[in-house]
This record gives C-alpha cells, sequence and structure tokens, in this order.
C-alpha cells in the first residue's frame, strides 16, 4: 500500500517535528507562567469596578507621557491605554474615594500638555457589579471544564482523553500569558474568547484523537508512532484549512473593529494558532508517552463508544 511507503520513508521526520513541537509547548506554558506570575493580568474594569474615561488630543503624546501624568493628577494606580497613533487615549482608575469622579483632572491634562482634550465616553461600573461579573466568569469555566472532561472520559480512553484536555490546558494558559506579558486588558470579551477557545482547541483534539483511535483498530499491527504520524497527516489539510478562514475572519475583526473588540480578537488570533498547534504536539504526542497502544482499541466495546 502507498501509505505504507510514507510511512517508511518520512515516519521519523514527523516523529523529530512532533518531539521539537512538544518541548517547544512546554516552553511556552513555561514562559507564560512566567508572566502571569511577574506581571499578573491587566483585569478590566468589568471585573474590578471603577471609571472608564476616553478622550482624544489633538497632536500625539508617548505612552510614558500620559502614564506619568495620570499618576501625577489621577491615581498611581490608573491604567493607561493609547489607540491611533497616540492622539485617542483610555484612562481606567479604581474604584476608590481618592478618585475624582467628576473628572476634573482633564482640564490639568489639557494645561500639562498644553493641548486640547475632547472628552468622548465616561462610564463607571460598581464593585459589586464587577465582583458578580467576575464570580459569573469563573462558574461558567468551572462548569465548562467539568462538562469537558466528562465527555472525554465517556468518549476516549484515558490516554487521548488526557492528551485532549492537557492541550486544552496548554491552550488557556499560553493565552493568558500572552494578556500577562503585554498587559492587554483582560475584560468579559476576553473571557468571552478563552470559552471560545475551549471549544476549539477540544474540537481539533478530538478530531486528531478521533482518527487515531480508528487507524489502531484497522492497523493494530503497525508502530503507534505510525498511526499516530498518518493520522496527522490525513487531518492536517482539515486543519490548516478550518484554522486559515478561522484566522482571517478574526483577524478581520482585530483590524476594523477597534478598541472595544481588541481584547477578544487578540485572545481568539492566538488561541487558534496555539489550539492548532497542541492539536498536533501534546494531544497526539502525550498519549503515547503514556503508553497508548492498539490493544486499549481493540478490547473496548463497540457500544461504550459514544
Amino acid at each position: 500500500m502507498s501509505w505504507l511507503n510514507w510511512i517508511d520513508t518520512k515516519s521519523s521526520v514527523l516523529t523529530k517535528a512532533r518531539q521539537f513541537g512538544f518541548y517547544f509547548s512546554i516552553l511556552l506554558v513555561c514562559f507564560s507562567l512566567t508572566g502571569i506570575s511577574l506581571k499578573g493580568l491587566n483585569v478590566g474594569l468589568d471585573f474590578t469596578g471603577g471609571y472608564l474615561t476616553e478622550f482624544t488630543l489633538n497632536q500625539s503624546f508617548e505612552q510614558h507621557e500620559i502614564q506619568r501624568l495620570a499618576e501625577k493628577l489621577i491615581s498611581p494606580d490608573v491604567r493607561v491605554n493609547s489607540a491611533e497613533n497616540g492622539s485617542r487615549w483610555t484612562i481606567r482608575q479604581p474604584d476608590t474615594n481618592g478618585v475624582d469622579a467628576d473628572r476634573g483632572w482633564l482640564e490639568g491634562f489639557a494645561s500639562e500638555l498644553n493641548t486640547q482634550i475632547t472628552l468622548l465616553d465616561s462610564a463607571y461600573i460598581g464593585s459589586q457589579v464587577g465582583t458578580e461579573l467576575r464570580d459569573q466568569g469563573g462558574m461558567a469555566l468551572l462548569v465548562a471544564a467539568i462538562a469537558i472532561m466528562l465527555y472525554l472520559w465517556i468518549r476516549f480512553e484515558w490516554r487521548l482523553a488526557s492528551g485532549a484536555l492537557l492541550a486544552l490546558i496548554h491552550d488557556v494558559l499560553i493565552v493568558l500569558g500572552i494578556f500577562a506579558w503585554l498587559q492587554i486588558s483582560f475584560d468579559l470579551t476576553a473571557l468571552a474568547a478563552i470559552l471560545a477557545i475551549i471549544g476549539y482547541s477540544l474540537n481539533d483534539s478530538i478530531v486528531v484523537g478521533d482518527r487515531i483511535r480508528e487507524l489502531l483498530r484497522i492497523h493494530p499491527n503497525i508502530a503507534v508512532t505510525d498511526n499516530i504520524n498518518l493520522a496527522i497527516k490525513s487531518t492536517f489539510s482539515r486543519t490548516l484549512i478550518t484554522s486559515g478562514t478561522t484566522l482571517a475572519t478574526i483577524s478581520s475583526i482585530w483590524m476594523l473593529a477597534g478598541q472595544p473588540l481588541q481584547s477578544f480578537s487578540v485572545a481568539l488570533f492566538f488561541g487558534v494558532l496555539v489550539g492548532s498547534l497542541s492539536s498536533i504536539t501534546l494531544s497526539a504526542t502525550l498519549p503515547q508517552m503514556f503508553g497508548l497502544n492498539a490493544q486499549h482499541y481493540l478490547q473496548e466495546k463497540p457500544e461504550s463508544n459514544l
């Protein structure tokens, strides 16, 4: 058979590529955990509560200039974000007694910078609302995680299930690490993107896992490594098409939707990238490291496969 010749000639190359990708993924997770530990997430006002002020200046300024001035006139805990080449700014203030709710500091900005300032938007989110949103968002993630673990436990033998679950954790950690290192505001739209990433990553891992299980049953006498490589080859075009079209859509949102959907588009963009990577380097590689072989599925009763 032609695919047997392919295994003989290229199996070692794919195996080395998967091993390299596996260690690269481990490094990415360590890098992300370091960022989360050292810098923490830039949690948005949706969760913390406070004041959000958006304004424009008639000339551009550097981020450090506006940040220093904001800390001087408002509060040391203020967070500053820029858009449109440094002429449009968003300032997030914590919900404390020292915060000027009347935005009197805007006049100080205009005076210090010697420029004209235009207020675009001003909003307040109470700390109680932020706490409720944080609790409800955490509950949504917990329920999703429990449902996914139950689904994988029913669908796969534990080795393939563990690979898919660890790939899922890998994807979420890397996205959170990107938010921590870049200090992108983590708000409700970012949380919604995390939930979407969980579903996308799980779907990719299940497609690869189903193909591996199928090949183990069809060709039990062939090495597990070769069956895994063949499963990746047979699903790779599907992964490229799905991920490519998804990334094209997300890129359009990122470039055209503006600041309100920036967190959502950034999280989804990197989530799709690392999700495609982990479906090959983790969900397909870890089961082999855990001792997966054809006997685990040859002995499985057909009615147990949902």
